[in-house]
């Protein structure tokens, strides 16, 4: 059985879910387009071919094998992408919850059956119809659960919304000796750069104290003002909207410190390193044009 532990976001990692690039499909028409990014770059012929991001995957995999950490990959699909494991199931502390996902994309959380199987069934959690909840939007930091949520009146209207409050309300439940915390985020159907489709597109913790953050990605000058208290403003680094858009707060921690980061970040990565991190740079540009980039294509399962 696997013994679930995931309490934040950058403990020593030792096992992860690892999405798929392979078979991943024709580019999408689109109608297609589930957000503002991958439209951007099909209507420009600019979106990514198969190989190129079976390669950025190879490479992070590749860093998850120095470190020792035990990956698993979904089990292949057919002309479908499997890239983002993050929006199809989140683990906090020793409980795996299934997110209710796009009905379209229901077919990935079978993918990983085989590994939620081997988690005791008790552990193993799926949230009522009414709750919209993706992994993207849940980021746990010791006692606080930070949840990306979208309170517009409008919520319905917009396919970049993917968690609404009763899912925020369902993990209060849940875990009712954590401090949760809701974050309103600012939606664009249109313009990726105005878009943070996930709280980790805007925001993400890395090592004990540091985080990476964008301002203008709230709704609510109060919920950034909530985690610069949190953190203190000396140790969050601020991304400007461009940033935003390439997805620099998408990193992925493998330890308190060290983070996956894309090797084009060379303004994080220089503020990381100067901080102590151990910064292991790959290759992801291609994938980040869907508007999901590192922590978007895992699944921690166990940290220490």
């Amino acid at each position: 059985m696997l013994q679930l532990n995931v309490k934040n976001e950058t403990s020593r990692l030792r096992a992860v879910v690892l999405g798929s690039a392979v078979h991943n499909g024709p580019t999408p028409t689109i109608d297609e387009a589930y957000d503002p990014k991958s439209l951007e770059h099909i209507k420009a012929g600019t979106y990514p071919i198969e190989k190129d991001m079976v390669a950025e995957m190879d490479a992070f995999n590749a860093v998850f094998q120095k470190y020792n950490v035990t990956v698993y990959r979904p089990e292949l699909i057919e002309n479908y992408n499997q890239i983002f494991a993050r929006d199809i199931g989140f683990v906090i502390d020793d409980v795996f919850v299934k997110s209710n996902i796009l009905p379209d994309r229901e077919r990935e959380l079978d993918a990983i059956q085989y590994v939620i199987d081997q988690i005791n069934p008790v552990k193993v959690v799926r949230p009522p119809e009414e709750v919209h909840i993706e992994g993207g939007d849940v980021m746990l930091w010791n006692d606080h659960i930070f949840i990306g949520t979208y309170k517009g009146s409008d919520y319905k209207d917009y396919i970049t919304a993917r968690t609404n409050m009763h899912g925020v309300n369902y993990i209060k439940e849940l875990f009712p000796n954590k401090i949760v915390k809701e974050f309103d985020l600012v939606k664009s159907k249109l313009e990726a750069r105005d878009n943070a489709l996930h709280l980790d597109c805007c925001f993400q913790p890395v090592g004990k104290d540091k985080g990476i953050i964008y301002k203008r990605g709230f709704r609510e000058e109060a919920d950034y003002l909530y985690l610069v208290k949190l953190f203190g403003k000396e140790n969050l680094f601020h991304i400007e909207r461009e940033e935003m858009y390439n997805m620099f707060s998408n990193v992925f921690s493998i330890d308190t410190n060290v983070v996956v980061s894309e090797k084009n970040f060379t303004r994080l990565n220089n503020w990381l390193r100067a901080k102590g991190f151990t910064v292991e740079e790959i290759p992801y540009a291609e994938i980040a044009k869907q508007e999901g980039l590192l922590r978007c294509s895992t699944l921690p399962l166990i940290r220490d």
